[in-house]
């Protein structure tokens, strides 16, 4: 997925030639990016928004989801089939779904439009109108062209369909989380005629949503069933996974200790909370090693008014807080 978070950082994609350059696509890849120049931009996007949203969801653990300038950009914590690999590949499926349907909807580009399939009058009576988010595009895009790398190893191989199964864990969190937007029209805004559209879930929520999945991710291995291979739960006592819960083929390290060779910075020098007992506390979140507390002097703005009209003054003031360290 390494791949994806180097297209985060690229400026925007709109020549040919930029395909050839951009690091880490395969030639199918690069075919597809030549072939639909104007939704790459939108993959960029998505791919900043999917890094974004993983490292909030992950701010308070061990691995929160650190970046590194090389490849993979994760470091090998995604070469590994960890649930940490299966979170950043549902989460980077997701977020170029997401951001290729919002860029359809707003008339970016000229392949899609808005979704013309949801039209006419609902069971509940209001009349569909306005224009719905154009999901089905977004996913397909997003099928076609992440899915690409692993259908071309050889989609038997366990981890390739581990990845298959996450990708879609991803872009189903933002189909299962489809929400029904209305506006009222009538006098004095009585709601006389509803009309609405169907909007894709803000990507806070989608983030929050395969966190979810994180916590409760299924670990599997690989058996043959029937003429193909399928993955199924390690543990028989477990209930099969769904298409909706993330799956992962090896456990995690603990991410404790620095470890460059595997993309692992360790917890020394993260900030911590002192009187948390869960992971983000110091002594989950220090493993063990102790913390440092310092006194820090914030400067943060107070006293604030507002003047007639229009403008608030607000004074500068210094405020003494503990800061605490692994």
């Amino acid at each position: 997925m390494g791949y994806l978070a180097k297209l985060s950082s690229v400026g925007s994609i709109s020549e040919e030639e930029t395909c050839e350059k951009l690091k880490g696509l395969i030639q199918r890849q690069v075919q597809m990016c030549k072939r639909n120049l104007e939704v790459m931009d939108s993959v960029r996007r998505g791919a900043q928004l999917a890094i974004e949203e993983c490292q909030y969801q992950f701010r308070n653990r061990r691995w929160n989801c650190s970046t590194l300038d090389s490849l993979p950009v994760f470091g090998k914590v995604v070469t590994q089939g960890t649930r940490e690999a299966a979170f950043v590949y549902a989460i980077s499926s997701a977020g170029v779904a997401f951001a290729v349907t919002r860029a359809c909807s707003s008339g970016e580009l000229e392949k899609c439009g808005c979704d013309r399939t949801v039209h006419g009058v609902s069971p509940q009576g209001f009349q569909w109108s306005g224009c719905s988010d154009n999901i089905a595009y977004g996913v397909a895009f997003s099928q076609s062209f992440v899915d690409v790398r692993e259908r071309s190893k050889g989609a038997s191989s366990s981890r390739a369909l581990m990845n298959l199964h996450n990708n879609e864990a991803g872009r189903k969190a933002i189909l299962t989380h489809m929400r029904v937007e209305c506006k009222c029209h009538g006098v004095s805004g009585s709601c006389e005629v509803k009309t609405c559209w169907r909007a894709v879930p803000p990507f806070r929520q989608v983030g929050h949503a395969l966190k979810e999945k994180f916590d409760g991710a299924t670990e599997v291995e690989p058996r043959r069933v029937g003429s193909s291979r399928a993955l199924v739960p390690r543990n028989a006592q477990f209930k099969p996974h769904t298409d909706e819960d993330l799956v992962y083929l090896e456990p995690s390290p603990d991410f404790c200790e620095q470890d460059m060779r595997s993309g692992v910075l360790g917890t020394r020098g993260r900030t911590c909370n002192k009187t948390s007992k869960a992971i983000d506390g110091c002594e989950l979140l220090c493993c063990g090693r102790g913390f440092h507390t310092a006194q820090v002097e914030l400067a943060e703005r107070c006293g604030c008014r507002f003047h007639w009209c229009c403008f608030v003054k607000c004074r500068q003031c210094q405020r003494l807080v503990e800061m605490h360290t692994c």
